[in-house]
């Protein structure tokens, strides 16, 4: 892009993910220019799952602590939201699937792609994958709850087609992925 220069970068933390210091110049849309520091954290990119039951009118999602939640003082840091993680190298379709099957013992019928979108492009590098699934009775295949090797515990919760909008207003569900998803899928008809 011809309005940024890059001019240095500085790795301030590798762990889980990195976390990373840049100066850039910048040249504003009226010419001039800005020097900027910005540290952006990096941990990869993600796919995530709506869960839904067309003839029962139900979504399944999950609950779990959410450190974020917790550092801001939330009174409850579980939050509610589709299942989702990380690629690690799979393909987003195949992450979740792969999440939906871990995180709520459900393997989806079909999976079908919805909208790709940035949470928190400010500081946060990872694009999430946002996928519908469909499933049914048929569809458990497990219990679900998450894989407790990574720190994952995670209750599946089922919550009818008419309350979920409403949780989206009323603060129930504030997990910016999951309120996205439930917004599509009501926009296109199908809650």
């Amino acid at each position: 892009m011809d309005a940024i220069r890059k001019s240095a970068k500085k790795i301030r933390h590798a762990g889980w993910g990195t976390l990373t210091e840049y100066e850039i110049g910048y040249r504003h849309a009226d010419g001039t220019e800005q020097n900027l520091t910005r540290e952006v954290y990096d941990h990869g990119h993600a796919a995530a799952v709506l869960l839904v039951d067309a003839e029962a009118r139900e979504l399944t999602l999950v609950r779990q602590f959410r450190m974020g939640a917790y550092v801001n003082g939330d009174a409850d840091p579980h939050l509610l939201e589709v299942c989702a993680g990380l690629l690690d190298g799979d393909t987003p379709e195949a992450c979740a699937r792969k999440e939906a099957i871990e995180e709520t013992g459900i393997a989806p019928k079909t999976l079908g792609h919805a909208f790709d979108l940035y949470a928190s492009p400010g500081s946060l590098t990872e694009k999430v994958h946002c996928f519908l699934g469909s499933y049914d009775a048929t569809c458990r295949v497990s219990d679900g709850g998450g894989l407790r090797h990574e720190g994952e515990d995670i209750e599946v919760v089922t919550i009818p087609f008419a309350d979920a909008l409403a949780m989206t207003r009323n603060g129930i569900i504030v997990d910016a992925k999951t309120v996205a998803l439930i917004q599509y899928a009501a926009l296109e008809g199908l809650l």
